[in-house]
């Protein structure tokens, strides 16, 4: 039987093959999930908490009101500030006074230069009134403007104790009971919207190394949570290391329409490692 003969050469090139099928194998790096938006709403004034017009639990749209503060002396102030903007008698009467005044110049100063029977302080006095009529008339437009931003202005003060939903999502809780006083800047209500989702994870510079914004990538969930597998996309990764541990943060979005994906449960990725395994 002859021998056969195994060079060192090939030897070493075998388990340089091995090691590098074991460095593509793909490690697991587990994350938690998070709403796309998750708002802390507050008031930017105080007031007293009137209605409370959303529940915890409630979906609702972007724009619709969600909570009332008292908004009674705000809507007196602005309903007066709205009569005084829409009277428009004394604008009425100064234009057609202004009319008049240059009927009557015009007249005047044909008559002047037809027979001079007009003298001429009578011609001054009535180009005086005239211009004074017509600047009587600017006058009185450029206080509607001044009354029209008065108004409005009241209006938006009526408004801020209006808490409306920036965006559409869930109400997940309110804070104040109807009642009790609202300072400004304090937590009102948290509304979220888990529609989109994304998936946070933490992990080594070298595995972020070969990864793209964009890229797509499957998401596996903890057991018994009985979310299904899903395919995001990477949204995000950071351009910064994390000094102490050396880790990237990045994100994988992906579509929850059904809402069947909770935010706050595991969930974890597998990325292909290009490094030599331990």
């Amino acid at each position: 039987m002859p021998t056969i003969y195994r060079s060192p050469l090939n030897k070493w090139l075998g388990l340089a093959l091995l090691l590098g099928c074991l460095g593509a194998q793909a490690r697991t790096f587990s994350g938690l999930v998070y709403p796309l938006h998750d708002i802390t709403l507050s008031a930017g004034v105080a007031g007293l908490v009137m209605q409370r017009v959303a529940a915890p639990g409630q979906q609702v749209r972007q724009g619709q009101v969600l909570l009332l503060l008292d908004d009674r002396l705000q809507a007196l102030e602005s309903i007066r500030r709205k009569v005084i903007y829409e009277d428009q008698s004394e604008l009425i009467a100064a234009r057609e006074r202004s009319a008049i005044q240059a009927t009557l110049l015009a007249d005047a100063s044909a008559v002047y230069k037809s027979s001079g029977s007009i003298s001429k302080d009578e011609m001054l006095r009535l180009e005086a009134e005239a211009s004074a009529a017509s600047g009587r008339v600017n006058q009185l437009v450029i206080q509607k403007k001044r009354e029209r931003l008065d108004y409005e202005s009241a209006e938006r003060e009526r408004l801020q104790r209006h808490i409306t939903a920036p965006i559409g999502g869930i109400v997940t809780k309110i804070i104040p009971q109807v009642g009790e006083w609202a300072k400004p800047g304090d937590p009102i209500m948290m509304l979220v919207d888990a529609t989109t989702a994304e998936l946070h994870v933490a992990v080594p510079h070298k595995e972020a190394i070969g990864l793209k914004v964009g890229a797509p990538q499957l998401i596996e969930f903890e057991a018994g949570s009985g979310a299904p597998s899903i395919t995001g996309r990477i949204s995000f990764i950071s351009a910064v290391a994390d000094p102490a541990s050396g880790l990237v943060e990045m994100k994988i979005s992906f579509a929850n329409p059904k809402l069947m994906i909770k935010p706050g449960i595991k969930g974890s990725i597998d990325i292909k490692s290009s490094a030599p395994q331990p």
